[in-house]
């Protein structure tokens, strides 16, 4: 059972708000694709996203050696108003924005390191 004090922390950190920003628009992204969108090393986004899953926010998959995630599609109807609230609160906003065009840049660019 996900509890609202569990999912409350893990979005207490602005990174893991990016996160799921990104995931709410995207619907699923591999972790390079949130590396080069947040410009950061993948240990320390590996790192937010496991606290992510453990909170139940967030599933995994892997398809070779790339994981993948996504927003858990079982999140009860509070979780998933709590996520939309969050998300409209970021839109257009710094640092949000500029994730999502650096993720759209990279899309572009037709990247073969990513799965």
């Amino acid at each position: 059972m996900i509890q609202t004090e569990t999912i409350l922390r893990a979005l207490a950190d602005g990174t893991r708000l990016r996160v799921i920003n990104l995931l709410l628009v995207e619907k699923e992204l591999c972790v390079c694709e949130l590396t080069e969108a947040l410009q950061m090393v993948q240990p320390k986004a590996s790192r937010h996203l496991a606290i992510l899953r453990e909170a139940g926010l967030v599933l995994d998959r892997r398809e070779g050696l790339w994981i993948h995630y996504r927003i858990h599609p079982d999140l009860p109807a509070w979780g998933n108003q709590l996520l939309e609230a969050v998300h409209k609160g970021c839109q257009g906003k710094p640092p949000y924005a500029g994730d999502l065009k650096r993720l759209s840049r990279k899309a572009t660019k037709a990247a073969a390191s990513c799965g």
